[in-house]
This record gives C-alpha cells, sequence and structure tokens, in this order.
C-alpha cells in the first residue's frame, strides 16, 4: 500500500521536473503561421480557389495575397471569403503597389479588404526613390493612407526589400520610413532582404518596439547559388532569436512564410517550410 506521504512526494518531485516545460510552454505565444501566395504564384494564377484549398489543407491558418488581387470584382472577393469561411483560414494582410494608396483607389482597396477579412494592406512597392526626401514621400503616402484604413477597421503597413536597409545619403530608407509614420502603420519585416543587405534583423526589431505586427520569414543564403532558393530554416538567419525579439518586443500578431523558389514544387516547398517553422517553435 501507498503511504500519503510517498504519494504526496512523488506528485511534488513529478510537478518539479515538469516545472521548467510548464514554464516553456508558457512563454510560447501562439502566433498564427500563414502563406505569402506569392510562394505559389503559378499554382494560384491557374487555379486560385484550388491553391487556396491546398494551402489549408496543408495546415496553415492563414494567407496574404499579393497585388493581382486588386483586380478582382468584389463578387470575387466574396466568393474568396466564402472559401477562406469554409476551410478555416483567414486573410491576414494583402500586398499592393502605390496605386492602392492613391486617393483614387483607396476605396476599393478598403472595399476589397473588407470582404476578405484582411486586417493589413501593406504597401510592398514604393517605386524607385532616388533620395531621403523621396522616401518621406513615401512615409507621408502611407500615413495618409493608414488614415483613410483606419476609418474601416484596418491600417497601413510597409514590406522591406534589400534597398530599403542600404544607406543612401548616410541613412537607411527603412529608418525614414519608421521614423515618419504613425506607429500604427506596420512595419512588415522581410527577413531574408534585411540579411542580404548586411543588418541585424533582431537589432531592427528591438529598435522597432510594437511595430513589427508581421514578418515575412524567408531565408537566405550568402553562398554561391543558393541566395533565396534555401528553405526556410536552411540559411543564415537565427530564427530562434528573431522569434523571441519578435515576440518580446516586435509585437508579432502572424508569421507569413515566403518562398521565391526551391529544388522542390511549389507545394512541397509550402509543405516542409510550415513543417520546419512549427518545429523551430516548439523546441
Amino acid at each position: 500500500m501507498i503511504s500519503s506521504r510517498n504519494l504526496s512526494r512523488r506528485g511534488f518531485l513529478a510537478a518539479t521536473a515538469a516545472s521548467p516545460l510548464m514554464m516553456a510552454a508558457a512563454k510560447m505565444k501562439n502566433i498564427p503561421i500563414g502563406l505569402e501566395l506569392y510562394s505559389v504564384r503559378d499554382e494560384l494564377a491557374k487555379d486560385l480557389m484550388g491553391t487556396v484549398r491546398a494551402v489549408a489543407k496543408m495546415g496553415y491558418q492563414g494567407v496574404e495575397f499579393y497585388s493581382p488581387y486588386f483586380a478582382w470584382t468584389e463578387q470575387q472577393a466574396k466568393d474568396v471569403r466564402k472559401l477562406l469561411d469554409e476551410v478555416g483560414m483567414k486573410c491576414f494582410s494583402t500586398h499592393n503597389d502605390m496605386k492602392s494608396f492613391d486617393p483614387a483607389n483607396t476605396q476599393k482597396a478598403i472595399d476589397l479588404n473588407s470582404i476578405i477579412g484582411s486586417k493589413y494592406i501593406v504597401m510592398a512597392s514604393a517605386g524607385n526613390p532616388k533620395t531621403l526626401d523621396g522616401w518621406k514621400t513615401v512615409a507621408d503616402k502611407l500615413n495618409a493612407g493608414n488614415d483613410a484604413f483606419k476609418k474601416s477597421g484596418m491600417n497601413a503597413g510597409y514590406h522591406n526589400h534589400q534597398t530599403e536597409f542600404k544607406p543612401l545619403e548616410g541613412k537607411r530608407p527603412i529608418e525614414v520610413i519608421a521614423a515618419n509614420t504613425a506607429k500604427d502603420v506596420m512595419l512588415q519585416f522581410d527577413v531574408g532582404t534585411c540579411i542580404e543587405a548586411g543588418s541585424d534583423p533582431v537589432a531592427w526589431i528591438n529598435q522597432n518596439p510594437g511595430r513589427i505586427r508581421s514578418m515575412h520569414c524567408k531565408d537566405y543564403s550568402p553562398e554561391a547559388g543558393k541566395g533565396y532558393k534555401v528553405l526556410f530554416g536552411e540559411g543564415a538567419a537565427d530564427w530562434k532569436k528573431i522569434f523571441e525579439a519578435a515576440e518580446k518586443k516586435g509585437g508579432i500578431e502572424y508569421y507569413l512564410i515566403e518562398q521565391e523558389g526551391s529544388a522542390l514544387t511549389p507545394f512541397e516547398t509550402a509543405e516542409k517550410c510550415l513543417a520546419t517553422i512549427r518545429s523551430l517553435r516548439t523546441t
């Protein structure tokens, strides 16, 4: 017969042994993982609905549509929203060129994004400003768009590429964007292009608390012939440190896998990257 004293002792030891695991689980945030659909762009162009279904079947929790969505009619947007609801996915955000931020087009951007449930309308192409004043003009456009979008419960966002992390007139353009936009303009962080430009992803996140609300989890390798063809987790990015900074300081709301291509098919690539990010975030 087991005494209550031994039982209590065993219970205490078991609880003590489990406590580090419980603490680790408590620290880990449940951040949804989506796919930037540019990763499966050819499939999307051939069969939008079938591609969205395939992405949902992989286990992705959401998607980000990119610029071709802006040509949809409202009925097409409603059909997409119906499908998203059916498969249990959300549209976290959309990628847009600058025309979505023109006053003549902001209402269409609002209408389409409202229908599909997007929270952020992200400027993913700023043209090619040649001066810091040119980048300040981009910031002004973001602020104006943000003011319009907020009336419908959405916000503007800005997605960086390599250019924004390369010094111009002694300053990185991304710093100009951050300093000259409202705090509720999201700074969507493309990690791979930051690394390629020679900047530190963790430092950038820590410099912009609460503004890195989404992240393109795209890896990069400086090795010859690899570049952006490496799969997520196989490049130069220190993802564990990046995730830690994003969740402690960045204000991250969702992660997005993005691949420009690999040796695998686009669907195989997307599926493998999802498995890797899940594994990294639970070990």
